[in-house]
């Protein structure tokens, strides 16, 4: 299978009785981002970027379009039915990889999980979708950096079965996640 070909489109059924649909991001998604962003309370914005942003910055809405899954990933989960113009999106999470000066592939990971979808293990379900990814893509490792007091993302990362290594800089944890070999 191509990367081209590749399709990533996963069913749940989250534990309220809502149906979603975890997917790859694609570039109609750009209007769902801003509208999805602007529901976001203040608190979770400030743990997804670290500061207290009104919409969401340019840098992220203009990498949608080069998704190639080799070096950016980019999952949403998605509500509603139909042919997806009415779909919402309650949640997202996404890489960037590089080569870390030890040689290994690795990727920066970020998720933001909107207030009322939280608790649900969406975050889990996307970290694992974006590590079987990563690893098809030939990614060793992923990192993060998730505030001190976080204490759900962080649950997440310990929670997901990876090796997981993790240093203090002020009130900022410095996550590494080694994703193994397929």
């Amino acid at each position: 299978m191509t990367d081209a070909d590749f399709r990533f489109h996963e069913q749940l059924m989250l534990p309220d009785g809502t149906q979603a649909t975890l997917r790859l991001m694609r570039p109609d998604d750009k209007e769902r981002l801003i509208v999805a962003f602007a529901k976001l309370d203040r608190q979770t914005v400030y743990t997804r970027f670290f500061a207290h942003l009104k919409q969401l910055p340019e840098g992220p809405l203009n990498r949608i379009d080069r998704i190639d899954l080799v070096r950016l990933a980019a999952i949403v989960v998605v509500v509603g039915v139909g042919d997806g113009s009415d779909e919402a999106i309650v949640g997202s999470a996404t890489y960037v990889a590089d080569t870390a000066p030890d040689g290994v592939r690795a990727a920066e990971l970020a998720f933001t999980i909107e207030e009322d979808y939280q608790r649900q293990g969406l975050a889990g379900r996307l970290l694992a979708a974006l590590a079987g990814i990563a690893r098809r893509h030939g990614i060793e490792r992923f990192h993060a950096e998730v505030l001190a007091a976080n204490a759900p993302m962080l649950s997440v990362f310990r929670r997901s079965g990876l090796s997981l290594t993790q240093r203090r800089e002020g009130g900022v944890l410095h996550i590494e996640m080694e994703l193994g070999r397929l």
